[in-house]
């Protein structure tokens, strides 16, 4: 596919963020800690429930916000003239550029809980600013992703088409897409996606087509005129049977598709599917639509249809909106000194919001047959039998972003790693996580 887009301008992202980040900033730049090693981790400490993986998505996006995280003058302006920090906080911040590592499981890998997703390691002043939105980035998409792979799994491989963007943000519906893509969708309705990320695109006509002709062969012809034999045609404005007849006879044998939105759709693709063979439509595929999550979508497996259209119950997760991922400071250096070893630091406190901690690496050990049979976590040295098993990969050195990949590359990625775990995994029944974390 040839890329035709521009040159996008990116606004700064810094003030996608917290008030407590830039306060925290402030009092540790007083206290002369500002400088101090640090470590940070982004991880989750259950699953959703009923979700047996997670799937680890927006890390790209997260690469891009992290490279747009300047402070210019508009940005220090707005802080001065509503007092947020200081001016030597102001002056930090003028010439910050974030300077330390990042590391993380690539994009497209599966996760669990205690999964070490992302490690920010560099100063706590320029680590601890990253917090909000590494959080909102990867709390998002990887809940979107999440829900597209179930669905992806349900659908058996036919195709699937994000369609969301008018129930959700502007923005939001960007990102859902790039992170449907990512979980298994073949294409999005949303052009912006496309544009911005290179994702296939497709859509052809709604109801209030049909409703603006004379009648429905009106608006059968005008599409087929316009758009080809091979459009797809949407059905079920009126009467189906009438509309898939008409169909027929406007766009011919060739017809690319119809497409069904409502109704008991498990019926009407049998009788749709009947009639399309009956009128020597063979080829021509059904497509279905009309709030469908991956139940629904498993309920049709035996049905003859050949595409789903999933809008709502995809960019809302399905139900799970978020993965509830955290960010925490799980080490620091002994002293100001840059040469200082790292202690490991961690919260504890009651109602389960403790964390583990120590600079930690992730492997995923493997049965006799080749599955994954456990999420190892640890923070001593890797044992010598999961030393190429290890999860972490590099995305950023010394500020300097390493990982940048093809979206492509994420979404064959998910398919591997999910094609990795034990066949329960692709249950949709309701269960705990498909492998057990162990810290060692």
């Amino acid at each position: 596919m040839t890329d035709l887009r521009l040159p996008v301008t990116v606004p700064s992202t810094a003030l996608f963020t917290d008030q407590y980040e830039l306060t925290m900033l402030q009092a540790a730049l007083r206290a002369r800690t500002a400088d101090r090693r640090c470590v940070f981790e982004c991880f989750t400490r259950r699953l959703p429930e009923g979700r047996r993986y997670g799937v680890v998505a927006g890390t790209g996006r997260v690469l891009d916000a992290l490279e747009s995280f300047t402070f210019d003058e508009r940005v220090l302006g707005f802080l001065r003239e509503r007092e947020i920090v200081d001016e030597q906080t102001l002056a930090w911040l003028a010439a910050y550029r974030f300077s330390g590592d990042v590391w993380g499981y690539p994009e497209g890998e599966v996760y669990f809980p205690g999964s070490p997703i992302l490690r920010v390691e560099g100063t706590f002043a320029e680590c601890v600013l990253l917090e909000t939105v590494i959080l909102s980035i990867m709390n998002h998409d990887s809940a979107i992703a999440a829900a597209a792979s179930r669905m992806s799994v349900a659908a058996g491989g036919r195709p699937l088409i994000e369609m969301g963007a008018r129930r959700t943000h502007e923005l939001s519906a960007v990102a859902a897409a790039r992170a449907a893509y990512v979980g298994g969708f073949s294409a999005t309705s949303d052009l912006a996606a496309g544009f911005r990320y290179n994702i296939p695109t497709t859509g052809t006509a709604a109801h209030a087509f049909t409703l603006l002709h004379d009648s429905e062969r009106d608006a059968f012809t005008a599409q087929v005129e316009s758009m080809g034999s091979g459009t797809t045609l949407l059905v079920d404005t009126y009467d189906v049977k009438e509309a898939v007849q008409t169909a027929v006879e406007v766009a011919g044998p060739g017809l690319g598709a119809v497409r069904l939105d409502s109704g008991d759709l498990l019926l009407m693709a049998h009788r749709v599917r009947h009639q399309l063979d009956e009128l020597g439509a063979r080829s021509t595929k059904i497509v279905v639509t009309s709030d469908l999550d991956e139940y629904a979508i498993a309920s049709l497996a035996a049905a003859p249809v050949d595409a789903y259209g999933v809008g709502t119950q995809l960019v809302t997760g399905s139900g799970h909106p978020t993965c509830s991922m955290v960010y925490k400071l799980v080490a620091r250096a002994k002293s100001p000194d840059t040469s200082a070893p790292l202690q490991p630091v961690a919260k504890k406190s009651l109602g389960g919001k403790t964390s583990v901690g120590g600079r930690k690496w992730a492997a995923r050990r493997l049965d006799g047959d080749g599955f994954a049979e456990a999420e190892v976590v640890g923070s001593g040295a890797v044992p010598p039998g999961l030393a190429d098993r290890q999860l972490l990969v590099p995305l950023v050195r010394g500020g300097d972003i390493i990982g940048r990949e093809p979206l492509d590359a994420a979404r064959a990625r998910h398919v591997e790693a999910r094609a990795g775990l034990p066949l329960s995994a692709t249950q949709l029944s309701r269960g705990e996580p498909v492998l057990p974390t162990e810290y060692v």
